[in-house]
């Protein structure tokens, strides 16, 4: 049976085959709704060798299902975000080790040792809801900084000024991660010139403004807070991986994480790169429930597997984070 540490070693192509296929066959015979999926398909598991012809379980199951391997019980739940009168999707997490090991290796891959970092988080609609997986990373992502100004600020939007100016004299690598509404809501009684500043969006407007085009939200914020770049982190609940763009809409993933773009019309078939179609992602941290998951988003890969997001399907919840239609 593979374990976490070969999932968050992978570093060639045929390791992350291997890895996906052995996961596959685990969870095709242990987690029951993926299992009668795969069934009423009439796919025979042991006849997959290219994780390319794996089946992804529709994204929808984790609001009507649970999607767990069974004999197995949750230590923590993670649900999404919603509006009134929506179904949430759960997420049940037996072992916390293995989203902990994703964040955290996740996060030193692309912006490196979290001890050097500041991290500052504006994410008010999150911390005012219970079962965030996006609040569960940022706890564990404050307390492993070791900055003594990484922290919350709610509304307290003079505080956060403050304190990324006193960033700013020090030196000190800072990450401002926030939900898209509050960034604008404090840019719009604050600006700044703090090109060294990572800002990192996320989250999406949450009812709470209108939905903007992505170059025009990034082009409010660049000038906001005098940087060059916005950087943005794509999750949702049904994911113990993240994707991450460093500016541009181009999103990267982590080794163990992978992107395929589906045909709208044909949800078995997957396109070539530069296409633009349905998004599912293979994320073997998902060990213990499903880790190929086909989403409700839109978007294309390039050739150096950069992927964007274009929006999401007509009707689907707007919802989840960084869900910007382009």
């Amino acid at each position: 049976m593979i374990n976490r540490e070969q999932v968050f070693d992978i570093q060639t192509a045929t390791e992350f085959n291997q890895a996906a296929l052995e996961i596959f066959r685990y969870q095709a015979q242990h987690t029951p709704v993926y299992r009668s999926y795969i069934q009423a398909l009439g796919i025979d598991p042991c006849s997959i060798t290219d994780y390319r012809k794996i089946p992804f379980l529709p994204i929808q199951f984790f609001k009507t299902q649970s999607v767990l391997a069974e004999e197995l019980s949750a230590a923590i739940t993670f649900s999404s975000s919603g509006t009134t009168g929506m179904t949430n999707s759960k997420h049940h997490v037996p072992d916390l080790k293995w989203y902990t090991d994703s964040f955290r290796k996740a996060f030193q891959l692309f912006y490196g040792n979290i001890q050097d970092i500041a991290i500052l988080a504006l994410l008010p609609s999150y911390l005012e809801r219970d079962g965030s997986s996006l609040i569960y990373m940022v706890d564990d992502l404050i307390q492993a900084s070791g900055q003594s100004e990484s922290g919350y600020f709610l509304y307290n939007h003079q505080d956060l000024l403050d304190t990324l100016l006193k960033l700013q004299q020090k030196g000190t690598k800072t990450i401002l991660i926030g939900v898209t509404y509050a960034l604008l809501d404090f840019i719009e009684q604050y600006q700044l010139e703090f090109p060294d500043l990572i800002v990192m969006e996320t989250g999406g407007m949450k009812g709470k403004r209108r939905e903007m085009v992505r170059d025009e939200l990034h082009q409010l914020l660049k000038e906001g807070f005098g940087v060059q770049h916005i950087h943005s982190e794509y999750g949702m609940t049904e994911l113990l991986s993240q994707g991450y763009s460093y500016g541009d809409g181009l999103f990267y993933t982590p080794p163990w994480m992978k992107i395929l773009i589906r045909d709208t019309n044909d949800p078995l078939s997957l396109l070539e790169n530069k296409k633009t179609g349905a998004i599912n992602v293979i994320d073997l941290a998902n060990y213990h429930s499903c880790s190929f998951i086909a989403t409700q988003d839109l978007g294309k890969i390039h050739v150096d597997q950069s992927f964007e997001i274009l929006g999401r399907f007509d009707n689907s919840d707007i919802r989840g984070c960084n869900l910007l239609v382009q």
